[in-house]
């Protein structure tokens, strides 16, 4: 319903207007006023509707980056989803958390548990803990990001830097845009000048009528006004499967798929159908269906599929992604001018992200190798362990080790696994004072070295140097 001022100003135009001695600039000046207070009332309507479901929110993250196991606090935001309390937000704002501290829109507090979360999308679903206490919140609702176009008017919500609710506003700069495989797999984002800074990752984007049509996630620090949202179609498909199981299922097929036409490397592939098989890992179902690198794809269980430019891949790959495991399916490729029908039967992918541990008396942390996160790593290694970081003062930088040395040996035994490199740690670590020394042999930009780790010195020692 239209506000008293608008009513009032459009009464006064048309006053104006019978009398007949309004110039064209006073007409001018009328309607502009009029937009004015329209907009105004449209930003306030949708801020109304979505503000208060805004969560503030403060993990306490386990990280293993700096060489030790340690906790550090983050902040983040968030958006309530259901009225018993789901809370959608960023991947990276609860990824590791030990503990989760939500601030409502009231100021009251609570916990948080994280349901589950989907490391690829970069989204997490949490719910919170009122000790049993039957509530009913308010919540917001999604809209459909599909509907977007560019100039729509947009708003970014939630808690920049740590500091109290906010509201910025400004349109969409680009409904489609694809940032890479490493960032988005499955999914393109929207781009938009509203601003997004630290702390409004995981809170919502909001259309004019008060829908959540994307999670906020991507800021650019050398650019302004550009900023990057997770869409709303994509984002409720993903809540939809955390929370069902916990978790997003996918299947895996080991193809890195090309599109025909990617102008940003200069690559035109000759063909006006299909997608360009770029590259087939050893061991996966594809290579057992007899998939070859440069293999072109026209289509997956009997219907076309294709990438023409780098903008179709995230919703070829979420197809692919989408297939059932340990069902065969025809897999129609053409390959030095013949068309050929293989057998693909996809596998569940498993972990995306693999375990971490603390060595501590050599002041250093590893990390199991997993082909889905780290596929330079697993390049050269299929099954072992790495170390991921180093403390700046410790055993392990005394003796030369360097994040992401890849560990062969330990002590002449071989390291396949995380469990390895924990129990040959362990039975090192009970050596006496004066014998702690072992040869650990690494890879190191694909060459082989062997690495004299002395750890005499105990934690306790470096513990007085700080």
């Amino acid at each position: 319903m239209p506000s008293r001022r608008i009513l009032l100003l459009a009464g006064l135009a048309a006053a104006v207007l019978a009398t007949g001695c309004a110039s064209r600039g006073d007409i001018a000046r009328l309607r502009e006023e009029v937009r004015r207070v329209d907009f105004v009332r449209v930003i306030t309507s949708a801020k109304r509707k979505v503000f208060p479901v805004i969560v503030y929110l403060k993990p306490i993250q386990e990280t293993f980056a700096g060489g030790e196991k340690a906790e550090v606090e983050v902040i983040g935001s968030g958006v309530i989803i259901s009225p018993d309390g789901y809370v959608v937000t960023n991947y990276h704002v609860a990824q590791n958390a030990t503990k989760i501290r939500a601030v409502l829109a009231d100021e009251k507090q609570t916990s948080a548990s994280v349901v589950g979360y989907d490391q690829d999308t970069d989204i997490a679903l949490l719910k919170l803990d009122f000790d049993g206490a039957d509530v009913t919140l308010p919540y917001a609702e999604f809209g459909d990001s599909s509907r977007l176009e560019e100039g729509d008017f947009v708003m970014t919500m939630g808690c920049p830097l740590g500091l109290t609710r906010s509201v910025s506003f400004g349109v969409v700069s680009n409904t489609k845009r694809y940032l890479g495989a490493r960032l988005s797999r499955y999914n393109l984002w929207i781009q938009t000048d509203a601003a997004i800074n630290p702390g409004n990752s995981g809170g919502p984007l909001v259309n004019s009528d008060g829908e959540i049509v994307g999670i906020n996630t991507l800021g650019v620090r050398f650019g302004q006004s550009i900023g990057f949202a997770n869409p709303s179609d994509v984002v409720k498909t993903v809540v939809d499967e955390l929370r069902a199981h916990g978790r997003v299922r996918r299947a895996w097929t080991g193809i890195t798929f090309q599109a025909l036409k990617d102008f940003d490397s200069n690559t035109i592939v000759d063909a006006d159908e299909g997608v360009l098989a770029a590259d087939v890992e050893p061991g996966s179902p594809a290579e057992t269906a007899g998939l070859k690198a440069n293999d072109l794809i026209l289509a997956v269980a009997g219907e076309p599929a294709g990438a023409v430019f780098v903008e179709d891949l995230p919703a070829l790959r979420t197809r692919f992604a989408a297939l059932e495991p340990d069902r065969k399916v025809d897999l129609l490729v053409r390959r030095d001018g013949r068309e050929l029908t293989l057998p693909l039967t996809p596998l569940l992918r498993g972990k995306v992200e693999g375990e971490d541990f603390d060595c501590k008396e050599w002041q250093m942390t590893i990390k199991e190798i997993n082909r889905f996160a780290d596929r330079q790593m697993y390049y050269f290694v299929k099954r072992g362990v790495y170390i991921q970081g180093v403390e700046s003062k410790g055993n392990a930088r005394s003796s030369l080790l360097v994040p992401n040395d890849i560990i062969l040996e330990i002590d002449g035994r071989k390291i396949e696994s995380l469990d390895d490199a924990r129990a040959a740690y362990e039975e090192l670590d009970g050596k006496p004072a004066g014998q702690r020394r072992a040869f650990v042999k690494v890879l190191r930009d694909g060459i082989q070295r062997m690495i004299a780790l002395d750890y005499n010195r105990r934690d306790s020692e470096y513990e007085k140097d700080r």
